[in-house]
């Protein structure tokens, strides 16, 4: 129980209390809430908002400030949701890569071809199930929530993970392959949010600034350095660049990257993406969550790790800021947003999973039964985190998107379902 807590702990405890903060703050005094959320903290002409846009959202009170004529404002909804959680991706993203570009990853290969079909089928369920529904709900309702389609694909790694390990217990080979699903599912996630929800107008070319940046930091200081000791046991270049230099090269490689997304008007919270690749990586992986890799020694892992405690506080403000949602605000794409989770993702993981196992024969890995794969699903529909990100994205600030919020708040009911589910299933646990 102990080794639970420490889980809980370290990866959820500050994302689930600024998200039941910002539910009761919501609730007693919206006024509050929204100004705190909206707050202006620079004018400028560089990034944040557009001006107009937060006037209006702000209402009379932007009138108490004094800030001349300016086209942007960062507020501190911006600061979190469009700049730091930029950091928050950035180590999703590390996890991606690891999986499928290292020869032991965890995407690699046969061993994930099974999981990476029931991805599909546990994205594609979501979308039928919510744009089906909406469908036959009537036009009017389709046309106002059709473009959250994307927000019920989604899969809270930490959360998903720490109850598929209650339910299936720590050493069944189903957590390792609902880990592989719900990493190849943000993968797919970070991809979906790159085309189909463009933070502004598309000025495509401001991506070279992201190449660019990419591209030099990566021959500067990680290949040069490694052509040059070519041949050198000690290594004397690449030492000199990992503890002289260490992350401030791909630090501004990352702020140069993630101006040029913000400009090309793609999610600015993807924006430390293209840097990744270009970070000194060590020849291994132990996986996500894992202690061992505190002790790798390569950029990118000693990146991640010193990253964690300050993510973790993004987190606690992204819940607060982002969770704040009015219980008056439910509505038809709260329940649409819950259908696609609860429902969708266990029957498009399973239908996908059987197809994968039968006609495709990729099979299941030993000790694993075709119906833990319900199970799976169940676990899975836990949204949170990144669905709450995706509504944000998906709708401007309104009751659509606070029904849509609710919606992705209301997917922790998914955990009771997973225990159900594996009750009436009879999976049993495999303690490792």
């Amino acid at each position: 129980m102990y080794r639970v807590w420490n889980f809980i702990t370290t990866y959820s405890i500050l994302l689930i209390s600024g998200a039941l903060i910002a539910l009761v703050w919501a609730n007693v005094d919206p006024h509050s809430y929204h100004h705190f959320v909206e707050y202006p903290l620079w004018f400028n002409g560089w990034i944040g908002i557009d001006i107009g846009y937060w006037e209006k959202a702000y209402g009379e009170a932007s009138h108490h400030f004094e800030y001349g004529d300016v086209e942007k404002v960062l507020t501190f909804h911006y600061l979190i949701n469009d700049v730091l959680m930029a950091l928050f991706f950035a180590i999703a993203g590390k996890e991606v890569w690891e999986a499928v570009i290292l020869k032991n990853g965890s995407l690699r290969g046969k061993k994930a071809a099974t999981p990476l079909v029931a991805t599909a089928g546990g994205m594609l369920g979501p979308i039928a199930v919510y744009l089906g529904i909406a469908y036959f709900l009537g036009s009017s309702t389709f046309d106002a929530v059709s473009r959250g389609w994307a927000i019920p694909t989604a899969t809270d790694i930490a959360f998903s993970y720490l109850v598929g390990r209650l339910v299936f217990g720590a050493g069944h080979p189903a957590v390792r392959f609902l880990l592989l699903l719900a990493i190849a599912d943000d993968a797919a996630g970070l991809i979906i949010l790159a085309i189909f929800y463009p933070s502004g107008e598309l000025a495509p070319e401001w991506l070279l600034l992201s190449v660019a940046a990419s591209v030099m930091v990566f021959v500067l200081f990680n290949w040069l350095p490694r052509r040059k000791d070519r041949g050198d046991q000690l290594r004397r270049y690449s030492t000199f660049v990992r503890k002289r230099l260490g992350w401030i090269p791909y630090a501004i490689a990352g702020c140069l990257s993630w101006y040029g997304f913000a400009q090309a008007g793609i999610h600015p919270a993807l924006g430390l993406l293209p840097v990744i690749p270009a970070i000194p990586h060590a020849d291994r992986a132990f996986g996500i969550f894992a202690e061992a890799e505190k002790y790798l020694t390569d950029t990118l892992n000693q990146m991640e790790h010193s990253l964690a405690i300050p993510v973790d506080i993004v987190l606690f403000f992204f819940g607060l800021l982002n969770a704040g949602v009015e219980f008056g605000a439910i509505g038809e794409a709260t329940w649409l947003v819950l259908a696609g989770l609860i429902i969708g993702k266990p029957i498009g993981v399973f239908i996908m999973g059987w197809i994968a196992v039968g006609p495709m024969r990729l099979g299941l890995p030993a000790g694993m039964r075709l119906v833990d794969l319900i199970v799976i699903g169940f676990v899975a529909a836990i949204g949170f985190t990144v669905s709450l990100f995706v509504a944000s994205v998906a709708f401007p600030a309104g009751p659509v998107q606070d029904a849509a919020k609710m919606g992705a708040l209301f997917s922790f009911g998914a955990v009771a379902l997973s225990f159900i589910a594996g009750k009436l299933l009879r999976v049993e646990k495999q303690h490792g």
